[in-house]
């Protein structure tokens, strides 16, 4: 399972929106199923639907 304060933990380089929903779609392309966000992303660019958002990249991957 994919937490999203795990992938926030990994990699502290992101600093946009943008970035951290490019790691989700690299993390589901790997084969992680499942995918929780138990925190809200730290951006000043981060969506009011930021949810739906990562929802959304983790599960258009293609696998």
């Amino acid at each position: 399972m994919l937490w999203l304060s795990e992938v926030l933990l990994q990699h502290h380089e992101l600093t946009t929106f943008e970035e951290l929903t490019d790691v989700i779609r690299d993390k589901a392309g790997t084969g992680e199923m499942f995918f929780r966000m138990d925190v809200r992303p730290p951006y000043q660019d981060t969506p009011e639907n930021w949810e739906e958002q990562l929802e959304s990249a983790f599960t258009s991957v293609r696998r």
